[in-house]
């Protein structure tokens, strides 16, 4: 599963007319976490760490660097390095019957699949240690009010949300939606003058895009643009 979640999102980043991603789960949970029935602590103990590297990094770096806008629907619980994949999308809704569960600390665990850095970035040190530490269920509601995520719906209207946003970011201007979210994420670990230059190079990038020249147009004409995303 891990290495076919992978290949869709890259196919996802090769294919130009793929505009948008949407990410969610079959089923009552969106993502359980780790499966833990097939280790035997008393017989092996396994490279957690080899296993990250080879199965979830990579995954999560490509969500990350992919320029073209990721949505995620949380259609239940989203526990462990589940949650922490739905947090490395650009947009996540949830169904308000959904949780978040950090639950690596009831088994000695950290958080991992990028959890220790987008908790502490997205809610502050505080919460991001008592999710962490206590492995307590926040529900959509909270994490909505928090600015975990973007927001929670009835379970029931939750697919018909995430497709709306979805086709809305598809029809829209990819290459300029690719650099902002690039700029925005580099935002936390740049200085001011750094980010401005950024901003300086990415809009300069923007500006020659035919996205651009049609937004523009569409303005000048009076009528909705028609972004080919390029």
């Amino acid at each position: 599963m891990h290495f076919a979640l992978r290949a869709g999102f890259q196919q996802a980043a090769d294919d130009p007319e793929i505009r948008a991603i949407l990410l969610t789960g079959s089923g009552r949970g969106f993502c359980a976490g780790a499966d833990l029935g097939d280790r035997d602590p008393r017989k092996e103990r396994p490279d957690l760490g080899a296993i990250i590297e080879r199965l979830y990094n990579p995954t999560l770096r490509l969500i990350r660097a992919l320029e073209k806008p990721v949505i995620c629907a949380v259609n239940g619980v989203a526990a462990g390095a589940g949650a922490n994949i739905a947090l490395a999308c650009d947009i996540v809704v949830a169904a308000r019957s959904a949780k978040f569960i950090q639950a690596f600390s009831k088994i000695g665990l950290i958080p991992d699949a990028g959890g220790s850095w987008s908790l502490a970035r997205i809610l502050g040190e505080p919460r991001a240690k008592a999710l962490a530490l206590l492995a307590e269920p926040l529900p959509a509601e909270k994490a909505a009010e928090w600015g975990m995520i973007w927001k929670a719906v009835d379970d029931e209207a939750l697919l018909d949300e995430a497709r709306g946003i979805a086709l809305r970011l598809a029809a829209g201007p990819t290459k300029g939606l690719g650099l902002t979210k690039r700029a925005i994420q580099a935002a936390a670990d740049n200085s001011l003058d750094a980010q401005l230059d950024l901003e300086r190079d990415l809009q300069g990038e923007a500006g020659r895009s035919d996205d651009y020249a049609e937004g523009v147009l569409a303005f000048l004409e009076k009528r909705k643009p028609e972004f080919r995303g390029q």
